[in-house]
């Protein structure tokens, strides 16, 4: 199955949106509210408090760069994602690899790097 974050779910389907943090306890740290639409954005000195990442739609977004989803295909609780992302210096794939561990908490795994992984909490923002 290849498909958007958002769109038809299925059963089982692994739901990623919104605010990922390192650590569930820095999250007021790393995010914030901003705008109108009360948009979800990095504080400034978030990269200080472990860093994270947001997920909408069909896009992941981190402090310096932002990625578009071009594939998404699930294997039980992990979501391969390949992503085109932009820096303010160049444009590069990468391959995301997420594991759900629990309704609020995700691995990423790093494809060819055995025994490497980060944690993330969803942020309740």
């Amino acid at each position: 199955m290849v498909t958007g974050l958002h769109g038809p779910r299925q059963a089982g389907a692994v739901d990623l949106s919104g605010a990922w943090a390192t650590s569930a306890d820095e999250c007021r740290n790393v995010f914030v509210r901003k705008g109108r639409a009360k948009q979800i954005e990095f504080t400034a000195l978030s990269d200080q408090h472990g860093g994270g990442f947001i997920v909408e739609a069909d896009r992941l977004r981190g402090k310096f760069a932002r990625c578009k989803i071009k594939a998404r295909k699930e294997d039980g609780d992990t979501v391969n994602i390949i992503a085109g992302c932009a820096t303010d210096i160049m444009l590069s794939n990468v391959q995301f690899s997420l594991k759900m561990l629990e309704p609020n908490k995700i691995s990423r795994m790093f494809p060819g790097i055995e025994d490497m992984a980060i944690s993330y909490h969803r942020c309740p923002i």
